[in-house]
């Protein structure tokens, strides 16, 4: 199946989204735990690719739910 323009912008735009939610929580955490260095990278990137991962997947589901993606 071949990608339209349209699709690839919509998924660019939902790893963006996804990526920022990501980044947000894992930072979040790390600041509000008051981590640093090597430690607090590794759990804000492990963090981040959680929350994004789930951020995606809420994404994709609610708009095959409401019709608006294959």
């Amino acid at each position: 199946m071949a990608k339209t323009p349209r699709s690839i912008f919509c998924s660019v735009i939902g790893i963006l989204v996804s990526g920022l939610a990501g980044g947000v929580a894992g930072w979040s955490l790390v600041n509000a735990l008051d981590w640093h260095g090597v430690v607090g990278a590794l759990v804000a990137a492990a963090i981040g690719m959680v929350v994004a991962t789930g951020t995606w997947v809420v994404i994709t589901v609610s708009l095959r739910k409401l019709g608006l993606a294959r």
